[in-house]
């Protein structure tokens, strides 16, 4: 589904893990360098200034911008609170303009009849979400957390970074997630699955305030019912603005280790995160397919006597190397490299590229771009 250049397998047993927490705007920081923090604990505070918004008041009481510039009735460099009349326009055909948010009426241009009101900043507390050392503080607004961790890379992610004790709901990774899995047991936990989860299902995991879940997949039409979007998502791989949305509002964080349809866990990803089941983990759902590329990671905290390396293992791609397929038709699937040809390779669809042979688990071995294959160990 996401091939990543940079040689980082998508499972790492033991190594050290960076997470990076971040304040939308240089704050009050309050750890210190060198500090122990647990995932509770409050590193930072600071405030959210939202962008302007914009209102034309003339088309809303449809009166030249002179006119609607008059009839507000909000004093300017006033607060004012969500609701509140901001323009009236009086006779037969009276209207009337409300503030949509609370904040401040800053200007009113008679040229353009256009009202820009600034919402009030809105305060947030922003905590470590995972027990480890602080290693910087940058600019007031960035503390980078260093832990001993196992970590899991996945294709794509919904929602914001969160933390939780890990609940599996599933004995199988092509099992998917139903509706009768999720019950009050699943309150504030990350729940693991297999191969997918239903929109019914993801109602009923919100209901029951899960705060996260890690899939192997999940089929687009759960996803436009759960999310209601009206329009097909641009999924179709080879269209030029092909995106991955996942900057929408989410209620609950969505990891998927595989991509968009019907595929099972690979077996390694999914007997990592069934070992180390009630376990506390945070993920980092961002998503991004340019530069700079960046997948979900589900980080598992190790004890601190842990044998971590400083730096995730990079394994090359060799012959015996153990690979997670990444080509539409084996999603989820692990195979062995058998061969790889120094010299580009014909491939079943008549294309010629760098490739390599891997045996499947069934037996059968097949061809595949060397972009298909990932090296898991």
């Amino acid at each position: 589904m996401l091939y990543v250049p940079d040689g980082v397998p998508p499972l790492i047993k033991s190594a050290l893990a960076r997470v990076e927490r971040t304040l939308p705007q240089p704050g009050e920081i309050q750890v210190r360098q060198g500090g122990r923090v647990e995932p509770d604990d409050v590193i930072a505070r600071g405030v959210v200034v939202s962008a302007p918004h914009i209102i034309n008041l003339a088309r809303a009481l449809n009166l030249p911008p002179a006119q609607a510039t008059r009839a507000v009735v909000a004093p300017i460099g006033q607060p004012i609170n969500a609701g509140a009349v901001l323009a009236r326009r009086g006779g037969l055909f009276g209207r009337r303009v409300l503030s949509p948010v609370n904040g401040t009426l800053r200007a009113v241009d008679p040229a353009t009849g256009y009202a820009f009101i600034v919402p009030e900043p809105r305060q947030i507390t922003l905590t470590a979400g995972i027990r480890g050392i602080v290693m910087e503080i940058i600019d007031n607004r960035r503390i980078v957390i260093e832990t001993p961790a196992a970590q899991l890379y996945g294709a794509g992610g919904f929602g914001s970074d969160c933390n939780g004790v890990t609940r599996l709901l599933t004995l199988d990774p092509s099992e998917p997630i139903t509706e009768q899995m999720i019950d009050a047991q699943s309150m504030f936990a990350i729940i693991i699955g297999g191969s997918g989860i239903s929109a019914a299902a993801l109602r009923k995991a919100v209901e029951h305030q899960v705060r996260g879940i890690v899939i192997g997949s999940i089929a687009e039409r759960e996803l436009r019912a759960f999310f209601q979007w009206a329009k097909r998502v641009p999924w179709p791989i080879g269209v030029r603005n092909w995106q991955w949305l996942g900057n929408i509002a989410a209620p609950l964080t969505i990891v998927l280790t595989e991509g968009i349809g019907n595929a099972p866990m690979a077996a390694p990803l999914f007997e990592l995160l069934a070992n180390n089941d009630r376990r506390e983990v945070f993920i980092e759902s961002n998503t991004s397919l340019r530069q700079p590329h960046r997948r979900p990671r589900v980080i598992i905290p190790l004890s601190r006597s842990s044998a971590a390396s400083l730096e995730p293992p990079r394994p090359p791609l060799r012959i015996g190397a153990l690979v997670r397929l990444l080509d539409h038709d084996h999603l989820g699937q692990t195979g062995v490299v058998r061969s790889l040809p120094a010299l580009p390779q014909r491939l079943p669809s008549g294309v010629r590229t760098a490739a390599a042979e891997v045996l499947l688990n069934s037996g059968e071995a097949i061809w595949l771009p060397r972009s298909c294959v990932e090296v898991i160990a």
